[in-house]
């Protein structure tokens, strides 16, 4: 989402502040940086493959759901959702730093927008005729095209694209902060025992967003490949200096301006289950988990994939390690206290956020995270980034 800049930037401007003396690097070399980049790349695109892998087994999953409409299908289709949102969440550790994902004309905001105002899609409560899928006159075709041409089309909230919008179609609306949305299979069913309208428009709507969400992984893993575009430009063409500070920078950003102020601190402060990353599913205390799981691969050098290879090498870690191993293990101390407090936070999340001790919890993690994108970045300063 567009206001995600100002927290980058903030990050970024502190990142940047303690500078004021230039500082020795004569004991990380150029070979060093180089591994560094390297092992990184090749974990983005060993966990952009696997999100591909896992958001094909989705539509797999939606293909069988829209033949054969049950709950039991339903389920399937919802088991998978939750299943690759486990990935995908570590790969937000790559944004923030103008990289494939979320440069100027990147598919971010595709794939992973939010908050998002549900009745652009479908009915809602109280209104059985809003979205896109019940005005037929007004939106004749449903294809991926479509509904890219549409994201955010009149307000940053109305999207129409990506793992949110199929979250909602596959739950509905979440009414109630005890459970989960509850949208019935029946919605799915044509004819007398179908349930809400344009049933068919529906199935079109699932089918046509899972198809675009694959096609924008397509995109990433092209980029980031062997010979890829992006892949090339950032191990062979950008000054080594340079790439560890979009490494660094994306980390720092998401640690601090997304996961602790925009997914945690604007939901614990707003008591809202609106600002919920995954409100209709109740999955965002695994959202939130998660990333600081892909924060701790890209900080570590080493990312563990589907089928249990290890893709691991020479880390940002290892690089601070040489400078300053005492502001390295001041960050790998935060990041157990981090996953502790992360990890300690109870579904469902708009629970967490009412309830006195779930806010404590809630609250603690916010902090930590924060303590740690401050210790990231002390811990980079040894290595004299320059922005």
């Amino acid at each position: 989402m567009k206001k995600i800049i100002v927290f980058a930037c903030l990050a970024t401007t502190i990142f940047f502040a303690c500078k004021k003396n230039k500082v020795d690097n004569s004991q990380v070399t150029d070979a060093d940086k180089k591994e560094v980049i390297v092992n990184h790349a090749n974990i983005v695109l060993a966990s952009y493959e696997d999100s591909y892998n896992l958001v094909l087994n989705l539509q797999t999953k939606i293909n069988t759901f829209i033949t054969n409409p049950t709950d039991a299908n339903l389920e399937g289709c919802k088991t998978a959702w939750k299943a690759s949102r486990v990935v995908y969440n570590q790969t937000d550790a790559y944004r923030f730093s103008d990289g494939p994902i979320d440069h100027e004309n990147g598919p971010e905001g595709l794939m992973n927008g939010w908050p998002m105002d549900e009745q652009f899609i479908d009915y809602v409560k109280g209104d059985a005729t809003s979205g896109i899928i019940n005005n037929p006159k007004t939106y004749p075709n449903i294809t991926p095209e479509v509904l890219e041409n549409l994201n955010e089309n009149g307000g940053e909230t109305n999207i129409a694209t990506g793992y949110h919008a199929i979250e909602f179609l596959l739950w509905g609306q979440d009414l109630s902060a005890l459970t989960a949305g509850q949208r019935p299979y029946t919605d799915y069913v044509i004819g007398a025992n179908g349930t809400n309208a344009n049933q068919n428009r529906r199935a079109l709507y699932l089918k046509a967003a899972v198809g675009l969400l694959i096609s924008n992984f397509e995109y990433l893993i092209n980029q980031w490949k062997l010979g890829g575009v992006y892949r090339t430009k950032f191990t062979s063409q950008m000054p080594a200096d340079s790439a560890l500070t979009s490494i660094v920078r994306s980390i720092g950003s998401l640690t601090k301006g997304e996961l602790a102020n925009e997914r945690m601190a604007v939901a614990l402060t707003n008591q809202d289950q609106e600002d919920e990353h995954s409100c209709f599913s109740d999955n965002t205390h695994i959202d939130v988990q998660y990333n600081f799981i892909g924060i701790q691969n890209v900080y570590m050098g080493k990312y563990v994939r589907t089928n249990g290879e290890v893709v691991q090498g020479k880390s940002l870690s290892d690089l601070i390690t040489k400078k300053d191993a005492n502001k390295n293990n001041l960050v790998l101390a935060q990041f157990s206290d981090a996953k502790a407090k992360l990890f300690a936070i109870q579904a469902p999340f708009d629970q967490e956020i009412i309830l006195t001790a779930g806010r404590e919890r809630v609250s603690a993690a916010i902090n930590s995270c924060r303590t740690l994108a401050d210790k990231i970045a002390d811990a980079a300063f040894a290595l004299g980034i320059k922005n």
